[in-house]
C-alpha cells in the first residue's frame, strides 16, 4: 500500500525515493529487548509448566487430498517468538473426521526446533476431497485447541456452489479484528482469502491509528531483522479473532509489500534504508522466512506466494507475488509506467498467469491479486479531499491519475494480460484485490478511454481494510463523509467503477455458482471496538460470460 503515516517523517514528497529515516534498531540487542514486549502479552507460566500452544492453530492451502497444518509450540517460558532459545520438542498432530476425534484418519509427528522458531507445518494427504476434517496437535501431555479444515473438491467434480472469505490490510495498532471474528462465526466458509498486509512492518506510532494506538505493537519499533519479523508475526498470532477464524477454514494467503516494508519492490522498499538498515537482500529473506514459517502456506514457485489451486471444475484460483519481481515504482507523470522493460510480475510470472488462465477448463478463473488492476484516474475533486484520497493511493498532490504502485504503473503488464485474455476468448475472470483501503466493484477495460463502448475483458473486487487506515481516518471526519463527495466524482471519471467505499472497514464473501460469481460487502461499526457489530452493505455479480458487473440488491 502506498500510503505513508510515519509521524516523525513528514518533510519529504509523497512519492519520494529516498526518504529521510529513522536510526535502525541494533540486531545485537534482539534477544533481550524484541522480545520483552511480546512475552508481556502472553499468558503467564509456571517455570515447570508443560509445552503450550500460545499461538493458536491454523490450516490453508486445500488440496483434493489434503491440506497444510500449522501451529507453533513454546516448549518452555523463555522460548518465546524470536528468541532462538528452547529445546527440541517433539510436537504430534492427528486429523479426525469427527469433533470429538473418534474417527482417526492421519496422525503423525515432528520435530519442533529454535531453527524454525518453533513453528510447526504437517502437509497432510490421501484425504477425501469436498471433506470438512477436525484436527489438533499435543505436545508433552498438553493439547492444541482443536480446528475445522476443510479439502477442495475432486479435479473433475461438478461443484454446485463455493463460498470464500475475503480479507486483506490488518494494521494491529488501528483497531481490533473483529471482520475475522465474523467471518469465523458463519460457519460456511469453503475456504478464506488473506489477500496481503497480514501484517506491518511500522514501528509503534508511525502508520495511521487516526491518531490513537488502539493497541500496541511488539517489537515497538520498526521490524527489521529475522527476530523482528517472527515476533511480529507471534503477535498478530495472539489475537483471538484473528485465531478463531483459523479455527474455522482453511486461508489461502498472499503477501503484499507490508509483509516486507512499504512499496516494496525487487531491489529495495521505499520503506528501507539500504546501508541503515542492512542490505534489502537479506532484510527480504528475513521476512520471507519468517512467512513461511507463521503462516500456513507452501512456499510455491522461486520461493515466492504464486501458485493455483483449483476447485472442482468450478474455480481454478491463480495467487499472485506482485513484489518479488517488480521493478521500482516511479513517479508519476514521466512516461515510464508505459516502458515495456519495467514489470510488475516478472517475466515469467506473467507467462505463468497467461498459461494457467488459456489452459483453464474450469467455470471461473480468479484471480488473486495484491494491488489494484482497474485503472483509476482523479478526476476533478476539492483541495480538502484531493490531498488525503493523493496520500492513501500514492498520487501526487496534484492529482495525476496514476497510482505507479498498482497495474497502473506497469501498463504494458496490464496491455499483455488483458490482451491475452481478449484474443483467447478467455470468459469469467474476476480479479480479488486488496491493498487500497477501499471497497471497489469493478470492469476492467480494455480501453478505460473509450470505455463501455470497448469492451470489458474482466471484473475486479476489491475489498476494503480490516483496520488500516481509509479515507475519512486520514480527514478524521465521520464515516461516509467523504465517500458521500468522492464516490460520486470518482465514478464520473472512471465510468468502469460501479461502486467505491473511501471511509470503512470490514471484510467480503464471495459466493460462486455455475451461473455468477457474486461479491458481499460487509462493513464494521467500529474498528475500535473489540466488540465492534457488522453488516452487509453491497452485493455485485458478474453473470457467466459477461466481463460485467450488475448490482445485487440481496446477499447470499
Amino acid at each position: 500500500m502506498t500510503s505513508r503515516y510515519r509521524s516523525s517523517k513528514t518533510s519529504e514528497g509523497i512519492n519520494s525515493l529516498n526518504p529521510r529515516r529513522r536510526t535502525v534498531v541494533k540486531a545485537a540487542a534482539a534477544t533481550a529487548v524484541l522480545a520483552g514486549p511480546l512475552a508481556a502479552s502472553l499468558p503467564a507460566r509456571a517455570a515447570d509448566q508443560a509445552p503450550a500452544f500460545l499461538h493458536g492453530v491454523a490450516s490453508g492451502d486445500p488440496l483434493p487430498d489434503g491440506v497444510l497444518l500449522w501451529t507453533r509450540v513454546t516448549p518452555v517460558p523463555e522460548a518465546i517468538p524470536g528468541s532462538g532459545l528452547g529445546p527440541d520438542t517433539v510436537v504430534s498432530w492427528v486429523v479426525a473426521e469427527d469433533r470429538a476425534f473418534t474417527t482417526i484418519v492421519a496422525k503423525g509427528s515432528t520435530t519442533a526446533t529454535a531453527a524454525s522458531d518453533h513453528t510447526v507445518k504437517a502437509d497432510i494427504r490421501s484425504l477425501r476431497p469436498a471433506t470438512d476434517y477436525w484436527f489438533r496437535f499435543s505436545s508433552g501431555g498438553t493439547d492444541s485447541p482443536a480446528a475445522r479444515t476443510r479439502t477442495a473438491p475432486a479435479a473433475d467434480a461438478a461443484v454446485t456452489n463455493l463460498r470464500f472469505g475475503v480479507v486483506s490490510c490488518a494494521n494491529w495498532e488501528a483497531g481490533y479484528f473483529s471482520s475475522y471474528r465474523h467471518l469465523a462465526a458463519r460457519g460456511d466458509l469453503d475456504a478464506w482469502l488473506h489477500l496481503g498486509d497480514y501484517i506491518y512492518e511500522y514501528g509503534t506510532g508511525e502508520y495511521g491509528t487516526r491518531g490513537t494506538v488502539v493497541r500496541p505493537h511488539a517489537p515497538a519499533h520498526e521490524i527489521v531483522t529475522l527476530a523482528d519479523y517472527r515476533i511480529r508475526h507471534a503477535r498478530y498470532k495472539t489475537d483471538p479473532d484473528l485465531q478463531a477464524l483459523h479455527t474455522t477454514a482453511p486461508v489461502v494467503a498472499i503477501w503484499d509489500d507490508h509483509e516486507f516494508a512499504n512499496d516494496a519492490w525487487s531491489g529495495g522498499a521505499e520503506n528501507h534504508t539500504e546501508g541503515a538498515e542492512g542490505a534489502w537482500s537479506a532484510r527480504q529473506a528475513a521476512a520471507k522466512q519468517a512467512y513461511f514459517e507463521w503462516m500456513p502456506v507452501r512456499p510455491a514457485i522461486a520461493g515466492t506466494t504464486y501458485r493455483r489451486l483449483r476447485f472442482g471444475k468450478l474455480v481454478d484460483l491463480s495467487l499472485l507475488d506482485l513484489r518479488s519481481f517488480r521493478s521500482q515504482q516511479v513517479k508519476v507523470g514521466n512516461g515510464e509506467v508505459d516502458d515495456p522493460d519495467r514489470t510488475l510480475t516478472g517475466r515469467a510470472q506473467l507467462d505463468w498467469l497467461k498459461a494457467g488462465l488459456k489452459a483453464s477448463d474450469t467455470t471461473w478463473r480468479l484471480v488473486g491479486n495484491s494491488v489494484m488492476i482497474s485503472p483509476f484516474a482523479i478526476g476533478s475533486l476539492s483541495a480538502d479531499l484531493l490531498k488525503p484520497l493523493a496520500k492513501l493511493l500514492g498520487l501526487p498532490q496534484e492529482g495525476l491519475a496514476l497510482n505507479t504502485d498498482q497495474w497502473d504503473g506497469y501498463t504494458d503488464d496490464r496491455r499483455e494480460i488483458l490482451a491475452h485474455l481478449r484474443a483467447n476468448a478467455i470468459r469469467n475472470t474476476v480479479f480479488l484485490t486488496g491493498d487500497i483501503h477501499m471497497a471497489w466493484a469493478n470492469d476492467v477495460p480494455v480501453d478505460a478511454g473509450t470505455y463501455p463502448l470497448s469492451p470489458s475483458a474482466a471484473t475486479e473486487f476489491v475489498v476494503t481494510s480490516v483496520t488500516s487506515d481509509n479515507l475519512d481516518d486520514i480527514v478524521k471526519v465521520p464515516e461516509g463523509t467523504v465517500s458521500a463527495v468522492a464516490s460520486p466524482v470518482i465514478r464520473a471519471a472512471n465510468r468502469h467503477v460501479h461502486w467505491v467505499d473511501t471511509d470503512r472497514h470490514g471484510y467480503g464473501v464471495l459466493d460462486i455458482t455455475a451461473e455468477r460469481a457474486q461479491m458481499d460487502y460487509y462493513v464494521l461499526s467500529d474498528r475500535a471496538k473489540r466488540d465492534a457489530t457488522a453488516k452487509w452493505t453491497r452485493s455485485y455479480r458478474t453473470r457467466s460470460g459477461t466481463q460485467k458487473l450488475e448490482r445485487v440488491y440481496d446477499p447470499v
